[in-house]
C-alpha cells in the first residue's frame, strides 16, 4: 500500500522569520535532519506563529539535503520545508515498524532527489512510497526482533566503548611509566629551534583553498601521534608565498592549539615535502642534535604535559594555548642514547595496543553495516 493511504502526512512549511525567537515563545522549530537513530540538536529556535505543526511521536523525515534520515519528533513542534511529518493509522501500521522501513529505505530516499542547488524529494514521492502489508501482530513481531538484536548490537558497542576507553589508560600508563623517573627538566623553548603558529585571519581564508597545490595542515589533520591525511586543503603557490613564513616540514611535530583532556600532536609525514600549518596549529622545530622528534611527541602526549599546559589556560571556556606557553613546558630530559631507548620500549608496548585499537575501531565502524543488514533481513523476510 501507498504512504498516503495508511498515514497522515504533513508537508513542512517555514513560518515567517520574525516569528522566531530563543525565549521559549511558541513550539520548538526544527527545520532539518536528526542524525539516523540519535537525537535532535539543542532546540535554538521556537516560534510563536508555527505554520506546520507535528505532534509529538510523530514521524519525522529530512526531506532535503540531507534525504532519508528520520526519528521520531520530541514534543509537539514546528517543522520547516526541509521536514515531513508521517503520522500512521495505529489501526494498520505500528509507529516503530514504520520507522524501521523508513530507515531501511533511507538510501533509497536520497536517490530519489533532484534539484541543482541541493537535492530534495517532492511530496508525491513521499506520498507514494510503498509500504509492506501485513497484520499489526507480524509488524509487532517483526519490530520486537529488530529491537532484540539491535540491544545486542548495542551491548557489543558498548564493551567495544569500553575497551577503548582502557587502552586509552594504558596509553597513559606506559607514558608515566617512561618518563616519571626522569628529574632533569628543560623548558621546550631551549629544545627548538623555532615554535610558530599559522598565518591568523585575513592571512589564510577558506576561499583562498583550491583543489590542488601547497598543502595545507590543518586542525582535522591532527592526531595523537598520528597524522590523519583524510581531508585535504591546498593553496595556490602565488598564495603560499605570501604565507611561507609558516611553512612546516617532515622534520617538525605540529600541534594543536585547542587543549581538552588530551594534546594532538604528529609529526609531519614525509610523502608532503612541506605544507603550511593553519592558525590553529604550531609547529615545533626541534634541535635534533639534542632531543628527538619521537621522545618530544610522546612526552606531549602524556597525561602530565596536557596537565601543565592546562594549568596555564585555566578558567577558558575553550582552552587554547598560545606558542608563549608551549616555549614555557618544561620537558624532561636526559641523554639521546636514553631518549631513543625510551622511545623504543614506548613503542614495543604501544604496538600491541595500536592492533587493538585498530579492531576495535573497525568493529565500531561496522555497527551501522550491521544496523542496516538488520534492517534489511527484517523487510525482506529474513527475520
Amino acid at each position: 500500500m501507498k504512504l498516503k493511504e495508511c498515514c497522515t502526512i504533513i508537508a513542512g512549511q517555514s513560518p515567517e522569520s520574525s516569528t522566531y525567537n530563543i525565549d521559549g515563545n511558541g513550539l520548538p522549530f526544527f527545520q532539518g535532519k536528526a542524525e539516523f537513530g540519535g537525537l535532535y540538536p539543542t532546540i535554538k529556535n521556537f516560534c510563536s506563529q508555527p505554520k506546520k505543526i507535528a505532534e509529538k511521536n510523530d514521524i519525522l523525515l529530512s526531506v532535503r539535503a540531507p534525504i532519508g534520515p528520520t526519528n521520531l519528533a520530541p514534543s509537539r513542534v514546528c517543522i520547516g520545508r526541509g521536514l515531513s511529518a508521517i503520522r500512521p493509522n495505529p489501526s494498520i501500521l505500528h509507529l516503530k515498524f514504520l520507522l524501521y522501513f523508513f530507515r531501511y529505505i533511507e538510501k533509497f530516499l536520497s536517490e530519489k532527489g533532484t534539484g541543482t542547488t541541493f537535492k530534495a524529494i517532492t511530496q508525491d514521492v513521499v506520498k507514494n512510497i510503498e509500504v509492506p502489508e501485513m497484520s499489526l501482530e507480524e509488524q509487532e513481531r517483526i519490530v520486537n526482533r529488530i529491537e532484540e538484536l539491535f540491544s545486542e548490537l548495542d551491548s557489543a558497542v558498548e564493551t567495544l566503548k569500553k575497551t577503548k576507553e582502557q587502552l586509552a589508560v594504558y596509553r597513559q600508563s606506559v607514558l608515566k611509566d617512561a618518563f616519571g623517573s626522569i628529574e632533569h627538566k628543560i623548558k621546550l623553548a631551549e629544545l627548538a629551534e623555532r615554535i610558530f603558529d599559522g598565518p591568523f585571519g585575513s592571512n589564510l581564508k577558506s576561499i583562498d583553498y583550491i583543489s590542488e597545490g601547497i598543502r595545507v595542515v590543518r586542525l582535522e589533520n591532527l592526531k595523537e601521534g598520528w597524522f590523519d591525511d583524510s581531508k585535504q586543503s591546498f593553496v595556490s603557490e602565488e598564495k603560499y608565498e605570501t604565507i611561507k613564513s609558516h611553512t612546516v616540514y617532515p622534520s617538525d611535530l605540529i600541534m594543536s592549539t585547542f587543549i581538552s583532556d588530551s594534546i594532538k600532536v604528529c609529526q609531519m609525514p614525509s610523502y608532503i615535502n612541506y605544507a603550511v600549518n593553519k592558525a590553529d596549529c604550531i609547529g615545533i622545530r626541534l634541535k635534533l642534535e639534542s632531543v628527538t622528534r619521537e621522545y618530544v611527541m610522546y612526552y606531549l602526549l602524556s597525561r602530565k604535559a596536557c596537565m601543565d599546559l592546562e594549568h596555564q589556560i585555566h578558567g577558558a571556556t575553550r582552552p587554547r594555548v598560545n606558542t608563549t606557553q608551549i616555549k614555557q613546558l618544561h620537558v624532561p630530559i636526559c641523554s639521546l642514547d636514553e631518549q631513543k631507548k625510551i622511545v623504543s620500549q614506548i613503542e614495543s608496548r604501544l604496538s600491541v595496543c595500536d592492533n587493538i585499537e585498530k579492531t576495535v575501531s573497525e568493529a565500531l565502524s561496522q555497527a551501522d553495516v550491521m544496523r542496516q543488514s538488520i534492517l534489511k533481513k527484517a523487510f525482506e523476510g529474513g527475520l
